[in-house]
């Protein structure tokens, strides 16, 4: 408090602030469950929480963590499939203080050990599937602490009782009274990496809430009676993110089960329930799109987001011409910046295919050198950041901070160029660039081109060993349903006339699937084994 705020009779004399005026998710759960309880929070299976219930549900279970040892600064591991509990989790953690450690739960146990050596975990919530996860993990000699299973109590082949999630919550223990000021970690997100161990990438609350402005303002309107969609794995930064705008909002969240994707399904509920904003991948939204052709639904779509992975003229084209009625918006970021850094929504879509838009009004960009020098504009350097959504920095890795930010900017590791307008083009993963003849080839450009081809569903490129050029281009294509089998040959035919002959692939190999991680992404440390130059990340 000032001397001027002394001066004002009405002003509150208090030491310490109070943590009703915190701009944390948390407290928005409060505000919602006071000024409209009654209205839908989360919405799972034809299951509904109101914000009344989940505020209630969060308040007693965050009361027996803490009775359970859990307090501010610890570290929680959540490790499930998506449904609400684990939303309740991740709140009831971060109420403390705590943060919580959304965990990958296609990782192996050494992985999990790792992750929880790394944070010192004090607990882990944890669903029934991934019981053997669990004990094997422990069994690796990493520390779990308390153990909370979202589907009831259990005594584990190891010998170590876990406690029913629901018990917790029905002790009805008082929610504790926490200030948690906005730079105090709220998640600790693990990046994938390609070499070594993963980095975790600590995200504050200040972090969310800036990404949840980042999702409402995107579009140009903030629509309050939008219904939204997880349809991603909790685990990844794109669901989290969506979660913090329907917890600043105050609108209800569908959140879908996961699985093998199942387009008719999804446009089947997508129906059923009035989402109006669906956030997917562009290869689910390719599916989709296929789906909704082949048997139309009435949708009440307002906005179709896509990010994560590039998404070819093709597709974006086939989005507008099969949801008409809908905004096409594309996003682009990485956990490290909570995630969105650009957006590119509206008529833009159209007028500017291949960008990713400009970069939201919440943060600062450069384009740079490697002597961090300003690039010319339209000319190739990666993308730096500043900002609100930028994270504090990796957990427990100072060299990796420190490279990180080195020159006082968060190095992304994207190349890209930026236009006379501000609209960025995403070139490629400065690690994914391919060198051939002394040539840049920048694999997004290959990759956009090859998808065009009519036979082409999906393609990822990768670069090959050569003797004599370094490397060579190679095309791993995933072709369209009852498509024939395109020859390298014809494939260059067809590029002849949309990319330099230099980019052009040497190979075009034909795979039933392209392997992708479990937020979308095709993974390519497979395909260069398989057919590229192992060891290139």
């Amino acid at each position: 408090m000032t001397d001027s705020d002394a001066r004002i009779p009405w002003f509150p004399q208090v030491e310490e602030p109070r943590f009703s005026q915190r701009r944390n998710w948390n407290n928005q759960v409060r505000v919602h469950a006071l000024m409209r309880g009654a209205a839908p929070a989360l919405r799972y299976r034809g299951a509904t929480r109101t914000w009344a219930q989940l505020a209630d549900r969060v308040g007693a279970l965050a009361g027996a963590l803490a009775e359970r040892g859990v307090g501010f600064g610890d570290r929680v591991l959540v490790l499930g499939l998506n449904r609400p509990e684990y939303v309740e989790a991740v709140l009831a953690v971060t109420a403390l203080g705590a943060i919580a450690v959304p965990v990958n739960f296609r990782l192996a146990p050494p992985e999990v050990a790792f992750l929880a050596q790394d944070t010192a975990a004090a607990a882990i919530v944890y669903e029934a599937p991934f019981d053997r996860l669990v004990e094997a993990t422990a069994a690796s000699g990493a520390a779990l602490g308390a153990r909370i299973r979202f589907d009831g109590a259990r005594d584990g082949a190891d010998g170590v009782r876990s406690e029913g999630f629901d018990d917790l919550v029905a002790e009805g223990r008082p929610a504790p009274i926490v200030d948690v000021p906005d730079d105090t970690p709220a998640l600790i997100m693990y990046t994938s990496g390609t070499t070594g161990r993963p980095k975790g990438a600590v995200l504050t609350h200040a972090n969310m809430q800036a990404q949840a402005l980042n999702n409402l303002l995107a579009p140009g309107s903030v629509d309050h009676a939008a219904i939204g969609a997880v349809a991603v794995p909790m685990f990844h930064i794109a669901a989290l993110g969506v979660l913090a705008s329907t917890l600043l909002d105050g609108v209800l969240a569908v959140i879908f089960p996961l699985g093998a994707f199942d387009a008719a399904e999804v446009l089947d509920t997508l129906e059923a329930e009035g989402i109006t904003t669906m956030f997917m991948v562009p290869a689910q939204w390719q599916q989709a799109v296929l789906e909704q052709q082949a048997r139309p639904r009435r949708l009440a779509l307002k906005y179709v987001w896509w990010g994560a992975a590039p998404a070819s003229r093709t597709l974006l084209e086939s989005l507008y011409e099969t949801f008409p009625q809908a905004t096409v918006c594309a996003v682009f970021g990485q956990t490290e910046m909570s995630p969105i850094t650009c957006a590119l929504t509206g008529d833009d879509t159209l007028r500017k295919i291949g960008s990713v838009g400009r970069v939201v009004r919440t943060c600062a960009a450069r384009v740079v050198d490697p002597d961090m020098n300003d690039v010319p504009v339209g000319e190739v350097g990666e993308i730096v950041y500043r900002g609100p959504n930028l994270m504090a920095g990796y957990w427990n890795n100072l060299e990796a901070t420190e490279t990180a930010f080195a020159g006082g900017w968060f190095h992304s590791g994207d190349l890209v160029r930026q236009d006379e307008e501000g609209f960025v083009y995403i070139i490629d993963r400065a690690k994914d660039m391919i060198i051939s003849g002394g040539e840049n080839i920048y694999c997004v450009e290959v990759e956009s081109a090859v998808a065009a081809h009519p036979s082409v569903l999906d393609a990822a490129v990768i670069g090959r060993a050569d003797p004599k050029w370094g490397e060579t281009v190679v095309a791993v294509v995933q072709l369209r349903p009852g498509a024939e089998p395109v020859t390298t040959e014809q494939m260059s035919q067809f590029l002849t006339e949309r990319i330099a002959r230099y980019k052009h692939p040497r190979d075009v190999i034909v795979v039933d699937t392209l392997p992708r991680n479990a937020a979308g992404k095709i993974t390519k440390a497979p395909l260069r084994t398989d057919f590229g130059t192992a060891g290139i990340s």
